[in-house]
């Protein structure tokens, strides 16, 4: 099952992947990222220096505005599920 990095905050996206079986990882640290096939991000955060250094080599989904069932249905297409 794939590996998804979720924000600390979005505990209903995180509450959703797991009901759907994936194995879900809080990202508190940027090298929690490593090792997950996606990450969803609340987006409050990103790039703000106008500086991106990849963490993960998979998808990183932006939950800015999205239901948690929206989440998951973008996890699944990048994951493949």
């Amino acid at each position: 099952m794939p590996r998804i990095g979720v924000e600390q905050s979005l505990t209903d996206v995180q509450q959703e992947l797991q009901s759907k079986g994936y194995e879900v990882v809080q990202l508190k640290q940027e090298q929690d990222a490593q090792g997950c096939d996606c990450c969803v991000i609340t987006g409050q955060d990103q790039n703000v220096m106008g500086v991106q250094d990849a963490a993960i080599k998979g998808s990183v989904i932006n939950a800015h505005g999205m239901t948690a069932q929206e989440v998951c249905q973008q996890v699944e297409q990048k994951v493949g599920q």
